[in-house]
């Protein structure tokens, strides 16, 4: 099975952000941590600074099933009902490999 990239955006409510970036330091140690993890990196967006952007790279569809189910992505989205201003965009994708190979794709 490919790997499973990841794209999620988050808006924070404002006068939250430093709140909400603690928040989530504590769900990416643990994410880190799982099996399956190749990359799971939160930005801000220099366009918006009230926006956090983050790209996961999952192993296998399995992996980021178990993911969603570990315990701290429940608080996670108990964190984040009280600090987003708007629902998240999750965009699950898969490459289309145009033009030079090694640079078509975020996987490996």
């Amino acid at each position: 099975m490919s790997e499973i990239v990841v794209v999620a955006t988050f808006t924070i409510k404002e006068g939250l952000m430093d709140e909400a970036i603690a928040g989530f330091e504590t769900v990416i140690a643990a994410t880190h941590d799982e099996p399956g993890c190749v990359t799971y990196a939160l930005h801000r967006d220099n366009a918006n600074p009230a926006r956090l952007v983050m790209v996961e790279r999952w192993e296998s569809q399995d992996a980021l099933n178990a993911h969603i189910q570990a315990p701290h992505m429940a608080k996670l989205g108990e964190f984040a009902a009280e600090m987003l201003a708007e629902p998240p965009m999750i965009a699950f994708c898969s490459p289309l490999g145009m033009g030079q190979p090694a640079k078509a794709s975020l996987q490996g």
